[in-house]
């Protein structure tokens, strides 16, 4: 039988996706708002895929994007062309000022990050990689071997060598049984024992992500980065921000580096540089890295003409005066908020984060993790019109929020409020 198309436009798509679909179908979206098929609205607290930094159909952006599609679509690597060459002058322009050369040739945050590890490889003579306990450094088959989760590496039995996974600074289950105040930054000083001990002795660079995304929203506790950028540098290791789900204001400052007051010596962006969905990753590093090959490391779409005049206009708006008051109030706004609802409500564990980059902990009543809770709090919001995700890739127990950075305060409120009637439902 013929795998061509039958013209029965009302068939379930479930039959054709090699993979399990959502159950909703969105079809219009505008600023945090998204609608279903259905008409329903909701609030999407998670940006997308944590990608739609300026909401959904962002006007200037869409504007752009038209604009450049009338002049030109794409070009490949071996031009210059307006967009590229402007976003690549951004970037330096406002990152941390260590950082003066771009890589713009990946298309998301997987290929940025294996080109991060590649470039600190071959600029170090080195081997491994260090990565955190939940780091997420991506889907490709090498992303997936460095990531610090086991359900990540586990399905296949070819994984790239070379990761060496230690403790995160993740203060409230913290690996070493300690407080902050109390603790001496053992997360950074026991990484020599790893080194020693479990890996290969011959270490290239540290990845990791300001803010633990995927992993439970994880914020380090004041200091972390700074001890961790000295144990870096006495050893020559190249340290490697992962900003892909922090940059451009999504932790109130213009990179969560900004924040926390350190300058890595690497940093990967991707995800809400395009402002509303375009794919584009860049690789900020140092001078002293500079003269790579761009062979080594370049992609078809990575660099897209179009994805560019996207991210142009974007990084233009981040800009603004106010943008990132902005984040700061609509953030504040949901902590105090959620961390409201904790007295009525111990499931509550912790309320957690930066910006507008939060996370809910869920716990049991012995301080375990509520795993299922989380699921069944996810599911109650959804009903209640808020889009939220469970961390780990759903084997987590903290509700992520990432809205998109218009985000008022007045939603903000419309979201807490919404927070609470889901927690009433589950009793």
């Amino acid at each position: 039988m013929s795998n061509t198309a039958t013209g029965d436009h009302t068939a379930d798509p479930q039959q054709f996706a090699q993979y399990r679909l959502g159950d909703t179908e969105l079809v219009r979206g505008e600023g945090v708002r998204a609608w279903d098929s259905t008409g329903r609205e909701y609030l999407d607290c998670v940006s997308g895929t944590f990608n739609l930094l300026l909401g959904y159909n962002h006007p200037e952006v869409i504007a752009a994007i038209r604009a450049q599609a009338g002049d030109l679509v794409f070009a490949g690597s071996s031009f210059q062309t307006g967009p590229t060459n402007r976003v690549m002058q951004q970037l330096v322009e406002i990152s941390p000022a260590n950082l003066t050369r771009v890589n713009l040739r990946s298309c998301g945050g997987s290929t940025a990050n294996e080109g991060a590890v590649k470039i600190a490889q071959h600029h170090t003579g080195r081997r491994d990689v260090i990565v955190p306990f939940r780091g997420h450094v991506g889907q490709t088959l090498a992303a997936a071997s460095f990531n610090g989760t086991t359900r990540m590496r586990a399905p296949f039995p070819h994984r790239f060598p070379g990761a060496l996974h230690v403790p995160d600074p993740y203060c409230y289950r913290c690996f070493y049984r300690q407080t902050p105040q109390t603790c001496g930054k053992l997360c950074v000083e026991r990484i020599e024992d790893f080194i020693t001990y479990a890996g290969s002795g011959s270490v290239a660079c540290v990845l990791i992500e300001p803010v633990s995304g995927v992993g439970g929203n994880v914020v380090p506790p004041p200091g972390y980065f700074q001890e961790l950028k000295r144990f870096c540098e006495e050893r020559e290791i190249i340290l490697i921000f992962d900003e892909i789900q922090t940059a451009f204001g999504r932790t109130g400052e213009m990179f969560a580096a900004d924040h926390f007051g350190v300058q890595p010596h690497m940093m990967t962006v991707s995800k809400g540089l395009t402002g509303s969905g375009l794919p584009l990753a860049a690789i900020l590093t140092e001078e002293r890295m500079a003269g790579w090959d761009r062979s080594l490391h370049s992609f078809t779409y990575g660099g897209h003409t179009l994805s560019a005049a996207a991210a142009v206009k974007t990084l233009e708006i981040v800009q603004r005066p106010g943008f990132l008051e902005n984040v700061r109030a609509s953030g504040a706004v949901l902590v105090d908020r959620l961390r409201a609802l904790q007295k009525d409500h111990p499931v509550i564990g912790e309320v957690r984060g930066l910006g507008l980059m939060l996370g809910v902990e869920l716990v049991k009543p012995d301080g375990g993790k509520a795993v299922e809770e989380a699921h069944a709090y996810q599911r109650a919001l959804e009903r209640h019109g808020v889009l939220t995700r469970v961390s780990e890739h759903g084997l987590g127990n903290v509700i992520e929020l990432r809205p998109p950075l218009v985000l008022t305060p007045a939603d903000a409120h419309l979201v807490a409020d919404r927070f609470g009637e889901a927690l009433e439902t589950l009793g």
